[in-house]
C-alpha cells in the first residue's frame, strides 16, 4: 500500500543517503530554498540555519567532524505535513572535540528527527538528541 505521503517518506531516505554519503551538494538539492535546520541536544538548540547557504555552511563544517557517519531509520510516522523519525546515529570522529572525545572514537546516539514538505522539497528539519 502506497503512503499518502509517500512522496516525503522518499525525501527522507534519498535525503539521509546523501547525508550518509558526505555529499552536501545531494542534500542541499532536496531542500526548500527557505529551510530551516535546528539541532537540538538535551533541550537545547545548539545549531539552527535558515535558507540553503546557512545550512551548507553548516553541513561543510559538520563533514570534517567525521571520518563516517550513519543515520538509520529505526521507524517513521507520517502525517499530511511531517515525518516523525527514530534514528539511530553512528559516527567516527575525525578529530578531537572539545568535550574530550578523539579522533577515531566512536559517537552513538539515539534521537529523533522531525521533517516537512514544501513544493516537494524539505523545508523543515529538526534534529533531537
Amino acid at each position: 500500500m502506497k503512503l499518502k505521503n509517500s512522496k516525503l517518506h522518499d525525501l527522507i531516505e534519498q535525503y539521509l543517503r546523501e547525508y550518509n554519503s558526505f555529499n552536501i551538494d545531494g542534500m542541499v538539492d532536496l531542500l526548500h530554498e527557505n529551510i530551516h535546520f535546528k539541532n537540538i541536544s538535551n533541550g537545547e538548540v545548539n545549531a539552527e540555519t535558515k535558507g540553503t547557504e546557512e545550512f551548507r555552511a553548516l553541513a561543510e563544517q559538520s563533514v570534517q567532524i567525521f571520518s563516517q557517519r550513519c543515520q538509520v531509520i529505526k521507524s517513521i510516522t507520517l502525517t499530511d505535513v511531517k515525518a516523525e523519525v527514530e534514528i539511530d546515529y553512528e559516527g567516527i570522529l575525525s578529530i578531537d572535540l572539545p568535550n574530550g572525545m578523539k579522533a577515531g572514537e566512536s559517537l552513538k546516539l539515539q534521537g529523533k528527527s522531525i521533517y516537512q514538505m514544501k513544493d516537494e522539497k524539505l523545508v523543515l528539519i529538526e534534529d533531537y538528541s
